[in-house]
């Protein structure tokens, strides 16, 4: 029976959507295809262990990555290739020499993760590339020079010992076994916020009950969703998804958090203008420098740009600073012997610690060293990544061209056993000036380099000075052996079982 005139009518436009849909998908195969050749013509001078077709070097890494990431980086020597599914490939680094070339540049960081971050906080100097991060990158540094932190150290001290009182009625008998970071995590997102805006938010005791830490919080697990979750690395599908509709109203609470306390200090700023007897606060806090840089600079200097500036200032300060005091505790739970040599150094120099002074930070050489030493052993920030905006040349003569995805494995770095002897071994001497001075200067990265190293690493370490000396006044510690922590790397290497330390009260 001959088809009807009407059933040809529709055939027809049928037919030629789907010969086009077709086309596509064969456009898009072929350009998949011609990705994956460049990139293995791109990569071929530098060997990798063997990959899976599909998965890439998923499955190699699958479990116990940091491990994993250890033997290949004595296997190939300087960088290798790492495989991320059929068609996207990230170049490794390790190696003091190849981090000073890459590190001296200005290319743009990878879309992997930041545009993930972006999403949350807002164009702020963690993400932004170009002219417009060397401006916010120049107007923003004084706000890190000493006579801005030097008040911060009471704001700190009070913070430190609002956990260790936390710490204190935990103690059910002699020894309590605590999960440490939650409580640091807390802490440090205190401090934040008290110098960020100087907001009591009681967040140590109330935990995430506050609507804007709460946000805080769950914007991290989103953040390391998208990272883990393949699919959702492409925004399309990540849309359809229920944590795209968490994140929109997790973003809301935090910009309208931000705004209103922006606009509640700028009336704040013309009272005090207006009105000689204005109670003034103790110290300008970060908000107080961010808008005097927006009053001289209001035309290139938004108030969006002011908001993500903030945002971004905790966001990228809380989590990382946790990370590091938290590892740095747990290092000196393992080595009680450089435990107990930094609280004799602290008790010389602090006393009971009822009075601390920004002088008593710099008087602490070998706890000093062992906070380095920490950051080597276990860096919060694993590794950072750019976009090779022009090819690059390492020191054996070996290329890449622009388009590469070069990642500085921090932790490769620093576990590398052709610089660091017996890397795994806990050794602050490491960081004695004699060894120091012998050292490859970018051997050592725990807050990068170059002209994009990170702009609060003073700040960083003040936290991390306080932190142990006030700990170690109150506390030893020891590690709980049923409980060893499995490290996770995610945008900051966390423990996926928490860290749990062994507390004896010091009498």
């Amino acid at each position: 029976m001959e088809s009807s005139w009407l059933e040809e009518r529709w055939a027809r436009p049928f037919y030629l959507a789907f010969v086009f849909c077709l086309a596509l998908v064969l456009l898009q195969v072929i350009k998949l295809y011609l990705q994956r050749q460049r990139l293995q013509r791109d990569l071929r001078c530098f060997p990798a262990p063997p990959t899976h077709w599909l998965y890439g070097h998923q499955k190699f890494f699958q479990e116990d990555e940091m491990e994993k990431l250890e033997q290949l980086v004595e296997k190939y020597p300087c960088a290798f290739p790492r495989w991320v599914g059929p068609f996207q490939a990230f170049f490794y680094i390790y190696d003091p020499d190849y981090a000073k070339i890459f590190l001296s540049r200005t290319d743009p960081k990878s879309q992997f993760p930041n545009r993930f971050l972006s999403s949350c906080v807002g164009q702020g100097l963690l993400t932004l590339d170009g002219p417009k991060w060397f401006q916010h990158r120049h107007l923003l540094a004084p706000g890190f020079l000493f006579n801005i932190l030097t008040p911060y150290v009471e704001v700190i001290v009070h913070s430190v010992n609002t956990m260790l009182d936390k710490w204190e009625k935990m103690l059910i008998t002699q020894h309590t076994i605590v999960e440490v970071f939650e409580h640091i995590n807390l802490m440090t997102l205190d401090i934040l916020l008290k110098c960020a805006f100087t907001q009591e938010t009681n967040c140590q005791i109330n935990g995430t009950s506050d609507p804007y830490v709460k946000a805080m919080f769950e914007l991290g697990k989103i953040i390391f969703h998208r990272k883990c979750s393949f699919l959702d690395h492409h925004d399309v599908i990540f849309d359809f998804s229920p944590e795209s509709h968490c994140l929109q109203e997790l973003r809301q609470v935090l910009h309208q958090y931000t705004e209103k306390i922006v606009q509640d200090r700028k009336k704040s700023l013309q009272d005090e203008k207006n009105q000689d007897n204005v109670q003034k606060r103790k110290y300008q806090d970060f908000l107080d420098f961010v808008l005097s840089v927006q009053a001289e600079n209001g035309d290139s200097f938004s108030d969006t740009d002011l908001m993500s500036e903030v945002n971004t200032f905790i966001l990228a300060g809380h989590d990382t600073t946790a990370g590091g005091i938290s590892w740095l505790l747990y290092c000196l739970a393992l080595n009680p012997e450089h435990q107990q040599k930094c609280r004799e150094e602290i008790k010389a120099i602090l006393g009971d610690g009822s009075s601390v002074f920004w002088d008593h930070l710099g008087n602490m050489p070998y706890t000093t060293m062992c906070i380095k030493e920490a950051l080597r052993l276990i860096p919060p920030i694993p590794s950072i990544s750019r976009e090779l905006s022009k090819p690059i040349t390492f020191p054996d003569g070996r290329s890449l061209p622009a388009g590469i995805n070069v990642v500085l494995s921090i932790w490769g770095l620093h576990h590398n056993p052709v610089i660091w002897e017996n890397p795994k071994v806990f050794d602050p001497l490491r960081f004695s000036p004699e060894n120091s001075d012998q050292r490859h200067p970018h051997a050592f990265l725990p807050f990068s380099a170059g002209p994009r190293d990170c702009i609060g690493q003073q700040f960083a370490m003040i936290q991390l000075k306080m932190a142990v000396a006030l700990v170690l006044l109150h506390f030893e510690m020891s590690p709980d052996p049923t409980r060893p922590p499995i490290l996770s790397p995610q945008i900051v290497l966390k423990s996926k079982n928490g860290i749990h330390l062994c507390l004896k009260k010091i009498s």
